[in-house]
């Protein structure tokens, strides 16, 4: 993540990721959806709820190392490594952003 420059609301998603779901729910809009493992989750405690139960399952860190813009989205491509099957594996992550925090996130292999 160091060597990317990421925008500061992407980057506080990383960092936050690290920690917990209320940590990685302040990273968003109040209105936010993530839409991860074919299910969308919309709102606040929805979000933090989906981060939450994601680290109790297993446990994993995300390094991003690739960024791209397409429009209004951010691209990032993060190795992801962990406890878990198939592990490491690289992910994309689609962010919307709007008023410095992020409105949308779609999180796909």
């Amino acid at each position: 993540m160091k060597d990317l420059s990421l925008p500061e609301p992407i980057e506080a998603y990383f960092e936050a990721d690290r920690r917990d779901g209320q940590a990685v729910a302040r990273c968003f809009t109040a209105d936010a959806t993530v839409f991860d493992e074919g299910r969308t989750h919309a709102g606040l405690a929805a979000i933090e709820a989906w981060k939450t139960a994601a680290s109790a399952q297993f446990s994993y860190l995300a390094e991003p190392f690739a960024l791209e813009q397409k429009d209004r989205k951010y691209i990032v491509t993060s190795r992801v490594t962990g406890d878990f099957p198939g592990s490491p594996v690289d992910l994309q992550y689609a962010f919307t952003l709007e008023r410095g925090k992020i409105s949308s996130l779609e999180i796909k292999p």
